[in-house]
């Protein structure tokens, strides 16, 4: 069995706030359940990413962090107005980037992207990820490629936008083979497309618990990853170009 980097999960605590987005408020997803759900896949590390329920909130990322471990990193919504020693203080907790939510809000807004994914970058050396539909990528292409480092989740969500996506990854940002319960795409065709125009830019993900998908990730969703990106690529789609993104120290040994 090969190791997995979980690129895209959430942990759902109600032990902490929790923003009711669109009347639609998360069921419990706590570290225990994460872990039991995933025990048979050979997950060694992952990003926890926060969700638009979440909002601003950093505690429970804190803690879901120090309970997982130091493979795994955090992927966290902050404000425009966060501090330099808020960023420090997050990124010592193993925080990685900032996720900019277009798709369901909670996070910072657009007209504030460029200038915070900069400053996280310049701070922490953060990176900067969008939950946003790939048709709606053209009026922002300019300003995500001029960017230090970009990922989009979900694979752009809709074949349609798939050239779009593509063009960006020719310019370096990286993709997450993830949500295949969400996408109004092949995810197969998706993540050849990308294979084929940057072997590094793909990352695989769980996106577990699957809050508002369609269906829920399923394990046969890592087996379609391995058959469609083969043995050839197969390591790094599933480890490597993930933990070399999110700077996991000691990579080459957590293999």
């Amino acid at each position: 069995m090969h190791p997995v980097f979980d690129a895209h999960l959430h942990i759902v605590d109600p032990r902490f706030p929790l923003i009711e987005n669109d009347g639609y408020l998360p069921p419990a997803f706590t570290v225990g359940q994460y872990r039991e759900r995933v025990s048979g896949l050979d997950v060694r590390g992952g990003a926890v990413v926060s969700g638009s329920f979440q909002g601003f909130d950093q505690e429970y990322l804190r803690d879901a962090l120090a309970a997982l471990g130091p493979s795994f990193v955090g992927v966290t919504q902050v404000p425009a107005s966060v501090t330099d020693e808020e960023i420090v203080g997050l990124d010592a907790a193993g925080v990685r980037a900032v996720r900019f939510n277009v798709r369901r809000g909670g996070s910072a807004t657009l007209d504030q992207l460029d200038r915070l994914a900069r400053r996280v970058h310049d701070v922490a050396g953060w990176h900067t990820e969008l939950y946003i539909d790939a048709r709606d990528l053209p009026d922002l292409a300019t300003a995500l490629a001029a960017l230090p480092a970009v990922s989009i989740d979900h694979l752009g969500l809709h074949r349609d936008g798939l050239p779009h996506l593509l063009a960006l990854v020719e310019r370096g940002v990286k993709v997450k083979a993830t949500g295949f319960g969400r996408v109004d795409l092949d995810p197969a065709e998706a993540m050849t497309a990308v294979l084929k125009t940057d072997p590094t830019a793909l990352m695989v993900g769980t996106d577990l618990p699957s809050t508002r998908a369609r269906r829920p990730f399923a394990d046969d969703d890592l087996a379609l990853v391995a058959r469609t990106v083969g043995e050839e690529h197969l390591d790094a789609v599933l480890w490597d170009n993930a933990a070399a993104f999110y700077r996991l120290p000691g990579t080459a040994t957590n293999r």
